[in-house]
């Protein structure tokens, strides 16, 4: 039986769920599988060093987290198309000799937005932050039919590269840099960046911006009820925590490592288990 040695590079990433998802999943589906946390924080390496030690102990694949989606692609040998379009990787599978970078967020995002909100009204949407999870969820939207995307990012060239991206591939209407302030009459509005995390708490943005017409979508799922879900709750928001994501863009993941097809459903039921709350909206 083939033993899949598999691991996450991230910064700060001690609270993951990733190992108990995969390892229960793969479990349930009979595979020997391990996953270790590669701990930028802790090994004091650069990631693409971390990415070589991994390929040279026999590692399967790694999932790939903040902040190096982005940066880590000149360390790959071969991107798929879509993960390309993109500019991000949060997959990258160890095959052939090569380390191939693959994007499961978007399928991910896309998939628990539909099945979290699937009457969301996604005319005019505004997306905080265009990092790797930012770009990867600029994408999802975009291809679920979002008829105009606002994208703002404190730090402006990232988010004009963002959109540049996104004009050449969904038009130049599709998609436009914004004001934090464009929510006041957007559909949706979805958060991309590290703020509400354990080590990085707060608001995104000022709550007196939120509606109750406006739904919310955070990517955060450590903790579930970030700052801005709870303040969108109190004022009547419909919300979406980024449990639903996380777990589907794993389930991908897994696929992508073994070549065996997991349960989505199982491994949304054991996510419940862990956190002890569903994995979509509320």
């Amino acid at each position: 039986m083939t033993n899949y040695l598999i691991g996450l590079i991230g910064s700060g990433i001690g609270p993951s769920l990733s190992p108990a998802l995969h390892e229960r999943e793969a479990r349930e589906l009979g595979l020997r599988y391990t996953y270790r946390l590669l701990d930028l924080d802790v090994i004091g390496q650069p990631a693409g060093d971390v990415l070589a030690a991994a390929r040279a102990e026999g590692f399967a694949g790694l999932n790939i987290t903040h902040p190096v989606k982005q940066t880590i692609l000149p360390h790959l040998d071969e991107i798929v198309p879509e993960a390309a379009s993109l500019g991000a990787v949060n997959t990258v599978v160890f095959a052939d000799g090569k380390a191939i970078g693959h994007n499961t967020d978007a399928t991910g995002f896309a998939r628990s937005l539909s099945r979290g909100l699937p009457d969301a009204r996604l005319e005019n949407v505004v997306l905080l932050g265009a990092g790797g999870a930012g770009a990867a969820v600029a994408h999802a939207l975009l291809s679920l039919g979002t008829g105009r995307l606002g994208v703002h990012d404190v730090d402006l060239s990232r988010g004009a590269g963002l959109v540049a991206a996104l004009q050449r591939r969904f038009g130049a209407d599709r998609a436009v840099m914004c004001r934090p302030d464009a929510v006041r009459t957007a559909d949706g509005l979805v958060h991309a960046t590290p703020t509400g995390m354990a080590a990085h708490p707060g608001l995104p943005i000022d709550e007196s911006l939120l509606r109750e017409e406006l739904w919310v979508a955070d990517i955060v799922y450590r903790p579930l009820e970030t700052a801005l879900l709870a303040a969108a709750r109190a004022r009547g928001c419909r919300v979406l925590h980024g449990g639903g994501m996380v777990v589907l863009q794993a389930a991908e993941s897994l696929r992508l490592f073994t070549g065996v097809e997991p349960d989505a459903d199982r491994m949304l039921a054991h996510f419940e288990e862990l956190e002890g709350e569903p994995a979509h909206a509320s």
